[in-house]
């Protein structure tokens, strides 16, 4: 009778399953959802740095065993240390730069009352990218006022004031009567009243003549006065034109300052005229002409100290204060929650949840300027 009963009574319920079995199947699912992870992790990354290792200790051509030669190399090149440097630079002091840049840029947003107005100064280069920002820094400074625009601008105002010399790269050309002297030119003989006077230069570009260059012209004598042309003697072309002489196509140098000097001293002085013309009184007469440096000086090229020294911290500053302005927001945000009055008077308390919300709202107490919430 108990055997038929049992065997008429329902099943039992199914014994668990052990701790150790489900635990083992949770491992096994886990290793099948990292596998592929892990064999691209290894292929693309673990490998490729093992392989590294190894083959650094061969020589350049990967036949021959170096040992520690390479890094002995890695220390002592000049290049090297310079690029390791630039890497602690970013690695280390850029970061840490910004992280403290960043702490006090939230400090201050949360302490003035001008906080909107300091974040747009924070937040505003960061309308544009990082390279951005590189390559405005490296057009602003360089050095060269033809792409920097500080120089330029500086040029500019200098040019206005000072005029530049139209003649830099001048000098005399074949069977000249001129000759150096001082960074100009000087005359070979002494020049006589009634004789007219030839003063040829070559060596300026078409594109660099003065504005108000015009076709040389002889110039004619006139009796008791030193009369002369200075003049570009070039004409284009083997064999066109002639030497000493204004040919129909050569221009003169407009503005040329001429000096008439005797035992050293400026007896007189003249400008040519946009023909390159120019007169000078009876005193002149027995003197030597001479072209001064003034004529000759290179252009004005602004300051010296910009250009890479200067362009290089420049980026980096920059680069500096975009970061800075991230961990700003970063730091910011865990000090949202945190009401003006009781976060500067430095006497508050975290609430439990750390943080305000609309379902338990923080204020300030007046009698203890510390939190306090309800829910």
């Amino acid at each position: 009778m108990a055997s038929a009963a049992a065997a008429g009574a329902p099943p039992g319920p199914a014994a668990p399953k052990s701790r150790k079995s489900v635990t083992g199947t949770r491992r096994t699912v886990a290793a099948l959802f990292l596998l592929p992870a892990l064999v691209l992790l290894g292929a693309l990354v673990v490998y490729p740095i093992g392989y590294s290792v190894v083959r650094s200790f061969y020589n350049a051509s990967g036949d021959g065993f170096a040992g520690f030669d390479n890094y002995k190399a890695l220390f002592t090149d000049d290049g090297i240390r310079t690029a390791l440097k630039n890497n602690i630079i970013w690695v280390v002091f850029a970061p840490t730069v910004s992280t403290a840049l960043g702490l006090i840029f939230a400090v201050l947003t949360e302490r003035v009352r001008w906080g909107t107005a300091f974040k747009l100064v924070v937040f505003m280069p960061m309308a544009i990218s990082m390279l951005a920002a590189g390559i405005i820094f490296r057009l602003v400074y360089d050095q060269d006022p033809d792409k920097g625009v500080a120089n330029a601008v500086w040029v500019g105002v200098h040019d206005t004031f000072a005029q530049s010399s139209a003649f830099p790269k001048a000098h005399p050309g074949r069977e000249s009567p001129l000759k150096a002297d001082a960074g100009g030119f000087v005359t070979s003989a002494p020049v006589h009243a009634g004789q007219p006077v030839a003063l040829p230069l070559v060596g300026v570009a078409p594109d660099q003549m003065p504005d108000g260059a015009k076709k040389a012209v002889a110039a004619g004598a006139e009796p008791g006065r030193i009369t002369g042309t200075t003049w570009q003697d070039f004409t284009r072309g083997k064999g066109v034109g002639r030497l000493g002489s204004p040919d129909p196509s050569e221009l003169g140098y407009a503005g040329m300052r001429i000096e008439a000097v005797k035992d050293g001293k400026v007896v007189a002085s003249a400008e040519a005229a946009g023909d390159g013309t120019f007169t000078l009184p009876a005193s002149a007469d027995g003197a030597l002409l001479r072209l001064p440096a003034s004529n000759f000086e290179e252009p004005y090229n602004g300051v010296d100290w910009l250009g890479p020294a200067l362009v290089t911290p420049a980026v980096i500053g920059s680069y500096v204060w975009m970061w800075a302005g991230f961990a700003m927001v970063l730091i910011a945000a865990g000090l949202a929650g945190v009401p003006g009055n009781c976060w500067r008077r430095r006497a508050w308390t975290a609430p439990p949840s750390g943080r305000c919300s609309a379902r338990s709202p923080c204020r300030c107490s007046r009698r203890s300027s510390r939190w306090s919430w309800s829910r």
